[in-house]
């Protein structure tokens, strides 16, 4: 079993998206733990605000199998095969780490995200402060500490685990 965190992110029928998602990652794995959610605007683009959680969970899939699983629940929620990086979505899924992994390419391990947006990092502190980046080598809690976070960004009061 290896530990997977997943950011989750829509703006398209933002708490039906994000509810789905969950039930489906739960599907995935195990010991499956939820981040609160977040409200934040969109960020290269504009449009609706963004909800956006992450999930962690144990999972027996490969990375490879992971990342078509997840490519396959976008396509599954109505996001278009030929979607773009900064537009409106129902569902965006992405590998943030996997286990103690390091890539380079396809997918980039551990993913820039965490170290570029407030909407994955926040997730990540209320999930795993103490959790050491691979290849990294600072917590998750000092990355946040040295952040600098100029997106607009709050709490919705909204169960979603």
């Amino acid at each position: 079993m290896t530990t997977a965190y997943i950011s989750l992110g829509s703006n398209i029928e933002r708490e039906y998206h994000i509810r789905a998602a969950i039930q489906e990652l739960k599907r995935l794995g195990s010991e499956c733990r939820v981040s609160p959610l977040y409200e934040a605007e969109p960020v290269g683009f504009h449009g609706p605000n963004f909800y956006n959680c992450v999930v962690v969970f144990q999972t027996p899939l490969s990375l490879s199998m992971l990342q078509q699983t997840l490519k396959q629940l976008e396509l599954k929620y109505g996001r278009a095969p030929d979607a773009r990086k900064n537009q409106d979505r129902t569902l965006d899924l992405d590998i943030l780490l996997f286990g103690d992994e390091v890539r380079p390419t396809g997918p980039v391990l551990p993913r820039a995200d965490l170290f570029k947006f407030a909407f994955v990092l926040l997730p990540m502190m209320a999930l795993s402060p103490d959790l050491v980046i691979p290849g990294d080598g600072r917590t998750i809690a000092q990355v946040w500490q040295g952040f600098e976070h100029s997106q607009a960004l709050w709490p919705v009061e909204c169960a979603v685990s």
